[in-house]
């Protein structure tokens, strides 16, 4: 006699009408199954003890975590949701469902603080999406570079020196090498050149006016201090004369280049004669 054939002559004996299960009580059913089919000689074997509840398992029957168990008791140790056929996830020898689990025990973005499911980036110190790494400037992602680190944040090459390198006196861009210190700022060496001109220093002498480096003839032209009958620096006696600054030898008649004695003279278009010569020329 097979399994169908007793169940129908169970269903044709004449039986008093058992006493109200309570809802939902799927295992005491299951167990007065098995006692009518044991009573006909039907002999049932039971698929294994339920990791959850010990009672025998006669129906259908769930493997995982080297258990069998009643497929309503295989449930998500933490929203007690059946798991069914779903993904899932074991922990200290219990089970989770894979939502449950990731929100229990996933690292946690440090931007989002949302759970990590896949790939991770772990940087300073913390774990991330790779999608919510990026340079905490400019928000680009980081290339073969990498990246650079300032107060617990990431920021690219370009942002990090932009923001924090030391800044050149010339141009006022990032020194990222080498460096020259001068008046008492830091200087690219193609930039520490003549304010003026623009031409490097001979063996690094140079001119301080007002902070900035100048050449000796544009430092003293920048003074008042260049002889205008020469354009050489004055460093010793001059005259000062027509709102200008000569050296003694070079203050001379516009006609004759006489020195004018004693700086006497007379100024004709901007120009200085000695009297017999001015006498000549504009009498």
């Amino acid at each position: 006699m097979d399994f169908k054939d007793a169940a129908a002559l169970i269903g044709r004996r004449p039986m008093q009408p058992p006493p109200a299960a309570p809802p939902n009580k799927l295992d005491n059913m299951l167990g007065s199954l098995q006692s009518d089919l044991n009573r006909l000689g039907v002999q049932t074997v039971a698929k294994g003890v339920c990791g959850a509840c010990k009672k025998p398992i006669v129906g259908q029957v769930v493997t995982a975590m080297g258990k069998t168990w009643h497929p309503e008791h295989f449930v998500c140790t933490h929203c007690q949701e059946e798991i069914g056929s779903r993904n899932f996830f074991e922990r200290d020898g219990v089970p989770y469902c894979e939502s449950d689990y990731h929100q229990l025990f996933s690292p946690r973005c440090h931007y989002c603080n949302g759970p990590i499911l896949d790939k991770v980036v772990t940087a300073l110190d913390k774990t991330w999406h790779p999608e919510h790494f990026f340079c905490a400037q400019c928000g680009d992602f980081f290339g073969p570079e990498g990246f650079h680190e300032k107060e617990g944040k990431a920021f690219c090459r370009r942002d990090y020196f932009d923001m924090f390198a030391p800044k050149c006196g010339g141009c006022s861009r990032a020194i990222l090498e080498n460096y020259i210190s001068a008046l008492n700022s830091l200087w690219h060496p193609e930039c520490f050149v003549c304010r003026e001109c623009y031409t490097p220093f001979v063996n690094g002498s140079f001119f301080d006016h007002e902070g900035l480096p100048f050449c000796e003839a544009h430092y003293h032209e920048r003074r008042g201090s260049l002889c205008s009958g020469c354009q050489r620096p004055i460093t010793g006696r001059c005259i000062t004369a027509m709102n200008r600054k000569f050296h003694p030898e070079h203050f001379v008649c516009a006609f004759c280049l006489k020195a004018l004695n004693k700086g006497t003279f007379k100024e004709e278009k901007d120009k200085p004669y000695c009297h017999t010569c001015f006498s000549k020329l504009f009498s």
